[in-house]
């Protein structure tokens, strides 16, 4: 009777744990371990991929742009109001704009698919300040209700980390402020708790691109040396002292470890020494898998190359980096800028009572064809715009610049 009791219990929490939703998820719930949801199987996930970020060549430029673009020139709002201005200019304590902190908060979404957005307010709501906070710090609790932060989670102690709740939950600090934190997280199916970066299926090709570098940088410490197979003559009595040779040799004389092999041998009192070169012709197949494995970066990034530099040593297009922005904009960059302005502005609107309906961030192409100073309508059909060049207001205008400037000759 008493394992029939555990059995039906056991069954009972489970049901109740998915009644909203049956299905358990393979992503990270299948990884729970303590209080807190691992991120990836041995919750050090972000980790392996800021790693890789510092590495691949590529993927890090294509993060960097992106992270640029999405958090734009800065914002444009009305100038009459004062409490918008002061939190574009000091979103937080430190003094970070608010364009800083957006930036970083791009960079996260970018890199790991997940970004981490600290509030700061008083009981009284005086004030309002916005903290970015490094994802890979950043743990979601189990009971999906706080996040906890560790600034290393190799050595994580539950009892010393501190824990901010989701928003719109607020704690208090031990300094009297209400703090609260967003989750920013990009959907993917089986993945509940944390999100996913939008270059998962690029994850191996940025690998390639890596190791396709560090190929390259292996040879030239080498001084591009053929590789081969050296035999050393030497009077040995067992498989030890031949070992201890061999690595003495390889140490002292191969460069990087790998590039010649030493084999020691008794050959009979006959100078047995020779290198035996080893040459591959297999240069242009790496050239092409380092080439091949770049457009698949760009291609899982969802972003364009003439926007990472990657085609500009080729010519300078100006005409193609102006369309694949203009299709970056309306496809990636206002997307991913409405998705992390949205709470910010429902804290501003709904804690400190600003209005942020002119509030907009200023986006601008990486180059521009237009002169400095443009009539309106000659503006609006360079852009492709709908234009009238005879409008009335047009008109008197270039008829008062026509008689400003004939009065200037005149003189």
């Amino acid at each position: 009777m008493r394992k029939q009791k555990q059995t039906n219990k056991t069954v009972k929490a489970f049901v109740t744990e998915n009644r909203v939703d049956p299905f358990v998820s393979i992503g990270s719930t299948m990884a729970a371990t303590g209080n807190c949801w691992r991120w990836g199987t041995d919750n050090m996930f972000p980790y392996a991929l800021a790693i890789l970020a510092r590495r691949s060549t590529a993927h890090r430029r294509i993060i960097n742009d992106k992270a640029d673009y999405i958090s734009g020139k800065g914002f444009s709002y009305d100038e009459n109001r004062f409490d918008l201005e002061m939190i574009v200019e000091a979103a937080n304590g430190t003094g970070e704009t608010l364009r800083q902190v957006l930036n970083k908060l791009a960079f996260d979404k970018a890199l790991f698919g997940n970004a981490f957005l600290e509030i700061v307010t008083n009981r009284k709501c005086s004030f309002v300040s916005f903290y970015h906070q490094d994802a890979t710090k950043c743990r979601l609790s189990k009971d999906k209700s706080h996040i906890i932060l560790c600034h290393n989670w190799r050595e994580y102690t539950p009892t010393q980390a501190p824990t901010l709740p989701l928003y719109p939950q607020f704690d208090e600090a031990p300094d009297g402020t209400l703090r609260s934190i967003i989750h920013y997280k990009d959907y993917e199916p089986m993945f509940e708790n944390y999100g996913v970066p939008p270059y998962i299926a690029g994850l191996n090709v940025s690998a390639i691109a890596y190791k396709t570098d560090k190929w390259n940088i292996s040879r030239l410490d080498n001084s591009f040396q053929l590789s081969g197979v050296m035999t050393l003559d030497s009077d040995v009595n067992n498989e030890e002292e031949a070992k201890q040779i061999a690595e003495a040799a390889q140490n002292k004389f191969a460069g990087k470890p790998g590039q010649v092999l030493f084999l020691v041998k008794n050959s009979g009192g006959e100078d047995g020494s020779k290198f035996i070169p080893i040459t591959s012709s297999n240069e242009g197949d790496w050239q092409a898998l380092h080439e091949q494995s770049t457009t698949d970066i760009v291609v899982a990034h969802s972003w364009f190359r003439s926007l990472s530099g990657l085609d500009w040593t080729s010519g300078f297009n100006s005409d193609r980096i102006l369309h694949e922005y203009e299709i970056a904009l309306n496809t990636v960059i206002l997307g991913e800028q409405a998705e992390l302005m949205e709470p910010i502005r429902e804290v501003l609107e709904n804690m400190a009572g600003i209005d942020t309906s002119s509030l907009q961030i200023i986006n601008r192409p990486p180059i521009t064809l237009k002169p400095s100073y443009m009539m309106v309508w000659e503006a609006r059909k360079a852009d492709g715009l709908d234009y009238d060049e005879n409008d009335p207001k047009q008109q008197v205008f270039l008829a008062n610049l026509k008689q400003s400037k004939n009065g200037t000759d005149n003189e």
